[in-house]
Protein backbone atom coordinates (compact mmCIF):
# COMPACT_ATOMS: atom_id res chain seq x y z
CA UNK A 1 0.00 0.00 0.00
CA UNK A 2 2.52 2.54 0.70
CA UNK A 3 4.75 2.18 -2.21
CA UNK A 4 1.95 3.00 -4.91
CA UNK A 5 -0.78 5.16 -5.18
CA UNK A 6 -3.85 4.49 -3.84
CA UNK A 7 -5.88 4.38 -7.07
CA UNK A 8 -2.81 1.56 -8.10
CA UNK A 9 -4.40 -1.67 -8.77
CA UNK A 10 -2.56 -4.29 -6.51
CA UNK A 11 -1.80 -7.91 -8.84
CA UNK A 12 -0.03 -11.08 -8.16
CA UNK A 13 1.35 -13.46 -10.47
CA UNK A 14 0.50 -16.68 -7.71
CA UNK A 15 -0.17 -19.70 -9.16
CA UNK A 16 -1.55 -20.95 -6.26
CA UNK A 17 -1.83 -18.62 -3.26
CA UNK A 18 -5.99 -17.16 -2.37
CA UNK A 19 -5.66 -13.89 -4.08
CA UNK A 20 -8.32 -12.94 -1.19
CA UNK A 21 -5.60 -13.55 1.30
CA UNK A 22 -3.12 -10.81 -0.33
CA UNK A 23 -6.42 -8.33 -0.97
CA UNK A 24 -6.98 -8.49 2.99
CA UNK A 25 -3.74 -7.33 4.04
CA UNK A 26 -4.58 -4.07 2.56
CA UNK A 27 -6.43 -1.10 2.61
CA UNK A 28 -7.51 -1.49 -1.07
CA UNK A 29 -9.26 -5.17 -1.50
CA UNK A 30 -11.26 -3.79 -3.96
CA UNK A 31 -8.37 -3.31 -6.34
CA UNK A 32 -6.54 -6.41 -5.75
CA UNK A 33 -6.13 -9.42 -8.38
CA UNK A 34 -4.65 -12.00 -9.93
CA UNK A 35 -3.06 -11.50 -13.71
CA UNK A 36 -1.69 -15.50 -13.61
CA UNK A 37 1.49 -15.60 -16.78
CA UNK A 38 2.41 -19.11 -17.88
CA UNK A 39 5.74 -20.24 -18.21
CA UNK A 40 7.47 -19.05 -20.34
CA UNK A 41 5.31 -15.73 -20.77
CA UNK A 42 7.08 -15.18 -23.57
CA UNK A 43 5.52 -18.25 -25.80
CA UNK A 44 2.42 -19.11 -23.60
CA UNK A 45 -0.90 -16.62 -24.97
CA UNK A 46 -2.96 -17.63 -22.16
CA UNK A 47 -2.96 -15.33 -18.83
CA UNK A 48 -5.82 -16.23 -16.19
CA UNK A 49 -7.53 -12.58 -14.44
CA UNK A 50 -8.63 -13.84 -10.53
CA UNK A 51 -11.51 -12.22 -8.69
CA UNK A 52 -11.46 -12.07 -5.28
CA UNK A 53 -14.65 -11.29 -3.99
CA UNK A 54 -13.34 -7.97 -2.57
CA UNK A 55 -12.48 -7.20 -6.43
CA UNK A 56 -14.22 -4.34 -8.26
CA UNK A 57 -15.68 -4.60 -11.60
CA UNK A 58 -13.26 -2.14 -13.38
CA UNK A 59 -9.83 -3.55 -11.44
CA UNK A 60 -11.26 -6.95 -13.46
CA UNK A 61 -11.83 -5.06 -16.43
CA UNK A 62 -8.14 -3.14 -16.12
CA UNK A 63 -6.36 -6.37 -15.44
CA UNK A 64 -8.09 -8.17 -18.34
CA UNK A 65 -7.51 -5.28 -20.93
CA UNK A 66 -3.98 -4.97 -19.64
CA UNK A 67 -3.58 -8.69 -20.24
CA UNK A 68 -4.83 -8.24 -23.70
CA UNK A 69 -2.63 -5.33 -24.26
CA UNK A 70 0.08 -7.38 -23.48
CA UNK A 71 -0.57 -9.74 -26.46
CA UNK A 72 -2.41 -12.32 -24.30
CA UNK A 73 -5.61 -14.35 -24.16
CA UNK A 74 -7.24 -13.26 -20.59
CA UNK A 75 -9.54 -15.46 -19.39
CA UNK A 76 -11.10 -14.63 -16.14
CA UNK A 77 -12.05 -17.07 -13.05
CA UNK A 78 -12.91 -16.79 -9.71
CA UNK A 79 -10.27 -16.63 -6.63
CA UNK A 80 -9.79 -20.66 -5.93
CA UNK A 81 -6.92 -22.91 -5.25
CA UNK A 82 -5.32 -23.48 -8.73
CA UNK A 83 -7.51 -21.69 -10.30
CA UNK A 84 -8.73 -23.22 -14.03
CA UNK A 85 -5.55 -24.57 -15.35
CA UNK A 86 -3.48 -25.51 -12.31
CA UNK A 87 -6.46 -27.24 -10.67
CA UNK A 88 -7.09 -29.48 -14.20
CA UNK A 89 -3.32 -29.85 -15.10
CA UNK A 90 -1.55 -31.49 -12.08
CA UNK A 91 -4.23 -33.75 -11.21
CA UNK A 92 -3.46 -35.26 -15.12
CA UNK A 93 0.33 -34.42 -14.08
CA UNK A 94 -0.07 -36.64 -10.98
CA UNK A 95 -2.30 -39.26 -12.73
CA UNK A 96 0.95 -39.82 -15.41
CA UNK A 97 3.51 -40.18 -12.57
CA UNK A 98 1.21 -42.63 -10.39
CA UNK A 99 0.42 -44.70 -13.82
CA UNK A 100 4.22 -45.22 -14.96
CA UNK A 101 4.71 -46.14 -10.79
CA UNK A 102 1.80 -48.96 -11.87
CA UNK A 103 4.30 -50.18 -14.81
CA UNK A 104 1.84 -49.11 -16.99
CA UNK A 105 3.89 -47.84 -19.44
CA UNK A 106 7.07 -45.69 -19.78
CA UNK A 107 7.40 -42.11 -19.31
CA UNK A 108 8.67 -41.84 -23.30
CA UNK A 109 5.37 -43.74 -24.04
CA UNK A 110 3.12 -41.60 -21.96
CA UNK A 111 4.61 -38.78 -23.47
CA UNK A 112 4.55 -39.58 -26.87
CA UNK A 113 0.57 -41.10 -26.21
CA UNK A 114 -0.44 -37.92 -24.83
CA UNK A 115 0.93 -35.61 -27.81
CA UNK A 116 -0.22 -37.35 -30.29
CA UNK A 117 -3.84 -38.62 -28.42
CA UNK A 118 -4.44 -35.05 -27.12
CA UNK A 119 -2.77 -32.69 -29.60
CA UNK A 120 -0.27 -31.49 -26.63
CA UNK A 121 2.88 -29.78 -27.35
CA UNK A 122 4.98 -32.12 -25.07
CA UNK A 123 3.92 -34.84 -22.93
CA UNK A 124 3.40 -34.89 -18.97
CA UNK A 125 6.38 -35.91 -18.76
CA UNK A 126 8.41 -33.61 -19.97
CA UNK A 127 6.29 -30.94 -18.91
CA UNK A 128 6.69 -32.09 -15.27
CA UNK A 129 10.51 -30.98 -16.01
CA UNK A 130 9.68 -27.89 -17.14
CA UNK A 131 7.84 -26.29 -14.62
CA UNK A 132 10.03 -27.88 -11.95
CA UNK A 133 9.15 -30.55 -9.69
CA UNK A 134 9.93 -28.52 -6.94
CA UNK A 135 7.30 -26.08 -8.23
CA UNK A 136 4.84 -29.46 -8.83
CA UNK A 137 5.22 -30.78 -5.36
CA UNK A 138 4.53 -27.17 -3.93
CA UNK A 139 1.55 -27.00 -6.16
CA UNK A 140 0.31 -30.12 -5.59
CA UNK A 141 0.81 -29.88 -1.88
CA UNK A 142 -1.05 -26.59 -1.87
CA UNK A 143 -4.32 -28.36 -3.65
CA UNK A 144 -4.43 -30.83 -1.37
CA UNK A 145 -4.14 -29.04 1.26
CA UNK A 146 -7.66 -27.12 0.07
CA UNK A 147 -9.15 -29.57 -1.51
CA UNK A 148 -8.54 -33.27 0.22
CA UNK A 149 -9.11 -34.55 -3.45
CA UNK A 150 -6.30 -37.60 -3.96
CA UNK A 151 -5.92 -36.33 -7.45
CA UNK A 152 -3.53 -33.89 -5.65
CA UNK A 153 -2.00 -35.77 -3.72
CA UNK A 154 1.96 -35.84 -4.46
CA UNK A 155 3.18 -39.02 -5.50
CA UNK A 156 6.07 -40.88 -3.79
CA UNK A 157 8.36 -40.66 -6.97
CA UNK A 158 7.93 -37.11 -6.99
CA UNK A 159 8.59 -36.43 -3.44
CA UNK A 160 11.50 -38.43 -3.41
CA UNK A 161 12.79 -37.07 -7.01
CA UNK A 162 12.77 -33.28 -5.05
CA UNK A 163 14.38 -34.82 -2.02
CA UNK A 164 17.41 -35.99 -3.86
CA UNK A 165 17.49 -32.70 -5.84
CA UNK A 166 16.61 -33.91 -9.06
CA UNK A 167 14.26 -31.05 -10.20
CA UNK A 168 13.86 -31.12 -13.97
CA UNK A 169 15.19 -29.40 -16.35
CA UNK A 170 16.59 -26.32 -14.06
CA UNK A 171 19.38 -28.93 -12.73
CA UNK A 172 19.18 -31.30 -15.28
CA UNK A 173 17.96 -33.97 -14.09
CA UNK A 174 14.51 -34.82 -12.93
CA UNK A 175 12.29 -37.40 -15.08
CA UNK A 176 14.60 -37.24 -17.85
CA UNK A 177 18.46 -36.24 -17.91
CA UNK A 178 19.53 -33.00 -19.81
Amino acid sequence: DKATRPEAILATNTSTLAVIELARATNRPDKVCGIHFFNPATLMPLVEIIRPVTASDETIATATAFASSCGKDPVQVLDRAGFIVNALLFPYLNNAIRMHEMGTATMEDIDVAMKGGCNFPMGPFALLDLVGLDTTLSILEALHAEFKDPNYAPTETLKSLVAQGKLGRKTKQGFFSY
